[in-house]
């Protein structure tokens, strides 16, 4: 009696062998890079779920490595929790990204951070939210991982690279090293075989995104956005 193979994905969605790069069911945005969508399971960014960018200081390009692909989410809101330093509007609107579509949630504590990122998955209003922090403990990492399953928010965490060593639920985990024309980019985590290469990506020369001395329009960022998100969310 013959027997048929069956691929691992035809079991279930969440399975794959370890030789091959999942395929998954969730959704997934482009990068807009085909060097690194190629790397990525499904081919782009997750949505539903925490993706990890490890880096050694804000600011090396993470939002110009992601500006395609908050692009495209920006038909809804986009979420900046406690960025480390000042959106700069002209900037970011020269990659298209419309300075009254960002909530920027600044917070007194980490605990506060966390409880507004969760609360933005919940609500599941944005498209985008991208949340830099210098730690956050495992327990608060799954609770934002399950919030972002129930989302179909792109959700984003800035890092330090150190974490790195750190276990994380994320989908996908990658640490970004500036390079002469852009990110050099290591994938620490995806669900298939590990990459010992790293992948060097050209990003084009933007104005500055975030500044310190970024001059931000008369209305703040949360009162534009609060038209579209529940205002418990920016108070």
């Amino acid at each position: 009696m013959s027997t048929v193979p069956v691929r691992a994905e035809e079991i279930h969605g969440s399975l794959w062998l370890a030789s091959q790069l999942a395929r998954g069911r969730g959704r997934v945005l482009d990068t807009g890079y085909p060097a690194l969508s190629s790397e990525l399971p499904g081919g782009g960014w997750p949505v539903g779920g925490l993706v990890d960018l490890l880096v050694q200081q804000a600011g090396v390009g993470e939002l110009r490595l992601l500006q395609p692909a908050l692009s495209s989410a920006a038909d809804r809101p986009m979420a900046f929790v406690q960025p480390p330093h000042n959106p700069n509007g002209l900037g970011l609107s020269y990659i298209g990204l419309p300075i009254d579509k960002i909530l920027r949630v600044d917070s007194k504590s980490t605990a506060d951070a966390l409880w507004s990122a969760e609360q933005i998955l919940r609500a599941g209003s944005c498209g985008a939210l991208v949340f830099w922090t210098q730690y956050a403990q495992a327990s608060s990492l799954r609770r934002l991982h399950l919030a972002a399953q129930s989302s179909e928010t792109l959700f984003i965490m800035v890092r330090p690279l150190a974490a790195a060593q750190d276990s994380s639920p994320a989908l996908l985990r990658l640490a970004l090293k500036p390079s002469a024309d852009g990110l050099t980019v290591d994938i620490v985590k995806r669900r298939g075989p590990s990459r010992t290469e790293p992948l060097s990506i050209s990003l084009q020369p933007t104005p500055v995104l975030l500044s310190r001395h970024a001059r931000l329009s008369r209305r703040s960022l949360a009162e534009v956005a609060a038209r579209s998100i529940p205002t418990e969310l920016v108070a």
